[in-house]
């Protein structure tokens, strides 16, 4: 007899997991300037680095996604990471 149910519950957690690592990343962007800049410049860097002595924990993919990302603000790679398409022609008023 084959297993043909699907864990959800698992999924949901991997889900969290990713969303918790989400908020680490923009609120050590927020709080220092430093990492703020090196995450616009080379996402890439950022997120291998990590911050304050501790590392990111993302899956290989969802680290390749955000470290392909390209913005000039906090606010628009806030989006793009959220997977949210990017706003043209609309000026955003975050403070960045």
């Amino acid at each position: 007899m084959s297993n043909i149910f699907f864990d959800y519950h698992q999924q949901d957690e991997h889900m969290v997991q990713s969303e918790r690592e989400y908020s680490r990343i923009m609120t050590a962007a927020v709080v220092s300037e430093k990492f703020r800049k090196l995450l616009l410049a080379n996402p890439r860097l950022a997120i291998k680095s990590g911050y304050g002595g501790e590392a990111f924990n993302l899956a290989m993919e969802e680290s390749e996604r955000i470290s392909s990302i390209q913005a000039t603000s906090l606010a628009e790679f806030a989006r793009q990471m959220n997977g949210f398409p990017q706003r043209s022609g609309i000026a955003c008023l975050a403070a960045d």
